[in-house]
């Protein structure tokens, strides 16, 4: 049996290609869009895919499965777990093979048996896999988002991100029923392969190795470990990373189908003189410099999100889907890379990029108007800064705030801060910060591109005022 594990470090997301070496069988579980690498790598091991499946809808990425399934010819397999609400929208139009609990199928030496495991989501499936070849018992599990190296999938998604109201204590208690059962189905020395590592928002505190077994788990996995339901419930709800706005995009999207691409999107770079015309015309500009070059000097209007391995999350909390928009890249970059930006774009579904400008542009932007500027406050003036009426926005997760946070901070998790800014005041100062500067640069150009015209940084942001040693605060956030 051939076992390759692909991974995504922008989207903290794996995917699997599994093959039979006799029979030149392979499947693929979970791919990304960028499908192309799984084709490849099946076809330099002597491989063909002939299978596509995945754990569920996924909301942090848009699936590859529909179009890995176009570009090969293989038999696509999806869900019919967790109700009609839950059913691919485009199962039929496809010819999808449904899988159900139980269910079993082989890629040719290899039994792969199907097992429902809801909580992170009703549809929710794991794959058990038994290399029939040399063995009668299973090997290991793909558990997509259900169990990880160190944590279990989060059941608050739905009603958190796709605001399904009521849906989270009962998945929930759906998920500890799940890893109960689990856990006494399957022996301890049976391998995990989870579906995302550390960084991902799909669950908290996960860890960064590629790989378990069930027994090591069992012993040191909270989620696998507590035999309290309420107790369970309780923690598994808890401190939850605030969910990207983008996931009820993903939602919808790979419920309905993905749209079929051919190939990745491949944005042409734009004369200089066109990003006047370009802001002008009212497309929305990604500046990825990084955060205090833009705030020295930026083209006003343009969105900052700087390069970094949380680049595509915070994208998708400020581009829209439904309209072409440009790339300025940071100094040095070439098509090459600016191809490379795109693709990360695309995997969560943005894939509009019309074109891209090299810094140069900003100069010629700017030959007829002024420099956008994003002021620092520093510490020392803060107090006189909120006395003359400021508003201080914390933009970092509610955890975080929850953890320590600046007295009378209102805290807008940058996630969600494009669909809350009727909470702000328009008719004064704005002083912004998060945990390092990132996401406060991200916020920064949201709010002056929705017509916030006096926007600050608190210079050093959470971290060096609480590592100076000046005050905070604990407790749930406060409204703005």
């Amino acid at each position: 049996m051939f076992l390759q594990r692909f991974y995504d470090d922008q989207l903290a997301q794996a995917s699997y290609l599994l093959g039979c070496a006799a029979t030149g069988e392979a499947l693929v579980i979970d791919p990304s869009r960028d499908v192309a690498q799984y084709a490849e790598t099946a076809k330099r091991e002597g491989l063909r895919v002939t299978h596509v499946t995945e754990t569920h809808i996924h909301a942090d990425f848009v699936s590859g499965a529909r179009e890995l399934a176009a570009a090969t010819g293989a038999q696509l397999l999806l869900s019919a777990e967790g109700g009609a609400e839950w059913r691919y929208a485009y199962a039929a139009e496809d010819g999808v093979t449904l899988l159900r609990d139980g269910d079993v199928f082989r890629v040719g030496n290899v039994r792969i048996e199907v097992m429902h495991t809801p909580g992170h989501t009703p549809e929710h499936l794991c794959f058990v896999v038994t290399d029939t070849a040399a063995a009668d018992r299973p090997m290991g599990v793909f558990t997509g988002d259900f169990v990880f190296v160190g944590a279990v999938g989060r059941p608050d998604l739905l009603e958190r991100a796709v605001q399904q109201q009521g849906t989270m204590e009962k998945g929930a208690r759906q998920l500890f029923a799940s890893l109960r059962r689990f856990k006494a189905a399957l022996p301890d020395w049976v391998q995990l392969w989870p579906g995302h590592g550390a960084g991902s928002a799909c669950g908290k505190s996960l860890g960064a190795v590629p790989s378990t077994t069930l027994g090591y788990e069992a012993l040191f996995n909270r989620g696998l470990a507590e035999t309290d339901e309420e107790a369970f419930v309780a923690d598994v709800l808890a401190g939850q990373p605030e969910p990207p706005m983008y996931f009820a995009q993903m939602k919808r999207m790979n419920r309905e189908g993905p749209r079929v691409m051919g190939a990745l999107p491949r944005p042409p770079r734009r004369a200089d003189a066109e990003l006047a015309d370009v802001l002008r015309a009212g497309a929305p500009v990604v500046d990825a410099r990084p955060a205090p070059e833009f705030a020295r000097r930026h083209v006003p209007g343009t969105l900052s999100v700087p390069l970094g391995k949380s680049f595509t999350t915070w994208a998708g909390s400020v581009l829209p889907y439904d309209r072409d928009f440009y790339l300025l890249a940071p100094a040095g970059a070439d098509d090459a890379r600016m191809a490379a930006v795109a693709r990360d774009l695309a995997m969560i579904g943005l894939d509009r990029a019309a074109g891209w400008f090299a810094a140069s542009a900003i100069d010629a932007a700017l030959a007829s108007g002024d420099a956008g500027q994003v002021p620092d406050v520093q510490p020392d003036e803060l107090e006189a800064v909120l006395a003359g009426g400021a508003e201080l926005v914390d933009v970092r997760n509610s955890s975080e705030y929850a953890a320590g946070h600046l007295g009378g901070a209102a805290n807008l998790p940058l996630g969600r801060l494009a669909e809350r800014l009727d909470e702000l005041p328009r008719d004064r100062p704005l002083v912004v910060h998060c945990q390092a500067g990132g996401r406060a640069s991200v916020a920064a150009s949201l709010l002056a591109s929705r017509g916030f015209t006096d926007v600050r940084h608190l210079a050093g942001d959470y971290a060096g005022w609480s590592q100076a040693g000046r005050p905070v605060e604990t407790g749930e956030p406060v409204p703005a």
